[in-house]
């Protein structure tokens, strides 16, 4: 499913959306891909986003209630890690 991170677009796996509790709220796991690894984490520290799921017809603003990553050491060429974020409404 596409989630866009600040018209940043990412292909979610295991997307969870959470629209019961008083805020909304996403998480997905995405690959992220050495070459582009800076790009994402320099997106992700800002800690400010405005989310889109275009499927669902859902917007909102949001800040990262969790995140963890399956490796760290991406700055080797032609390695990939598994992101996991979970985004609740601002």
């Amino acid at each position: 499913m596409e989630i866009k991170i600040n018209g940043q677009s990412f292909e979610g796996k295991q997307v969870e959306l959470d629209e019961t509790a008083d805020k909304k709220q996403v998480a997905f796991s995405f690959d992220v891909i050495s070459e582009t690894y800076h790009d994402v984490t320099s997106l992700l520290y800002k800690n400010d986003f405005e989310v889109e799921i275009p499927e669902k017809s859902i917007a909102f603003s949001a800040t990262i209630n969790e995140y963890s990553t399956s490796m760290t050491n991406l700055y080797e060429k032609g390695n990939t890690s598994e992101f996991y974020l979970k985004l609740r409404e601002k």
